[in-house]
């Protein structure tokens, strides 16, 4: 796997926001695994799918002249869109067949694919459910270890969990492009450990004001436009 710093013709923020909107729009599909007899809890699957953004970002096939690479150019060119489909039996195993990565958690399993266009997904995932993925933590979820990289959800935005799953992986990726070629490299030697945590009301207004990575949603379903739903803290940020 590689951890090129992009350059600037690989950069997904343009000069001019319009220029993203007249490019071609691609977008990275995500399915998660969700039996009916297991499913997984949802902080798990929240940091597998961030995880699994990662993956793909670093992997070898998505930078220089790799087989994904085109792809991973394009989508980040546009407005990088995320999706989140949920699978199951005959419909996971269809997913699996198609080129790109699984991602395994504690309970979660998330395979991310290749961007496509925005009109273009393969018909195995196109028939996939976006809604529907309502997952719950069976367990109260403990404190982000001491020195783990955590992106923190807005406390005052209702989600679903494919949603939060979506944004949780857009602020991974906006941490990821922000890290020094010598800190991606580190953060990928770990296995891309990380956290996804509701931050607490109090706490909130300071996170947003830091200078960190900070995603704002384009609107495109369940919250406002423009609304922040996830502040990366990477230590190296710090």
């Amino acid at each position: 796997m590689s951890t090129e710093t992009p350059s600037a013709a690989d950069s997904p923020f343009r000069p001019d926001p319009a220029d993203r909107d007249r490019a071609p729009q691609f977008v990275l599909p995500l399915v998660v695994r969700v039996e009916r007899a297991a499913p997984p809890a949802r902080t798990d699957a929240l940091e597998t799918a961030a995880r699994a953004v990662l993956v793909m970002l670093s992997d070898e096939r998505s930078t220089g002249e790799g087989a994904w690479a085109r792809a991973v150019r394009d989508w980040q060119d546009g407005r990088i869109r995320k999706v989140v489909r949920r699978a199951r039996g005959a419909e996971w195993r269809r997913a699996e067949a198609l080129p790109g990565v699984t991602v395994t958690g504690k309970s979660a399993e998330v395979r991310v694919f290749p961007p496509v266009p925005l009109d273009g997904w393969p018909k195995d995932l196109a028939r996939l459910q976006v809604s529907g993925t309502d997952l719950d933590d069976p367990d109260p979820v403990p404190p982000a270890d001491p020195g783990t990289p955590v992106l923190w959800l807005n406390p005052g935005l209702e989600m679903s969990a494919g949603k939060a799953m979506a944004q949780a992986g857009h602020g991974a990726q906006l941490a990821w492009l922000a890290l020094s070629p010598e800190d991606r490299a580190a953060w990928h030697a770990t296995g891309f450990t990380l956290a996804v945590r509701t931050a607490s009301p109090a706490r909130w207004p300071a996170l947003t004001a830091g200078g960190l990575p900070t995603v704002r949603d384009a609107g495109f379903t369940e919250i406002a436009p423009g609304s922040c739903t996830v502040v990366a803290e990477h230590p190296a940020l710090r």
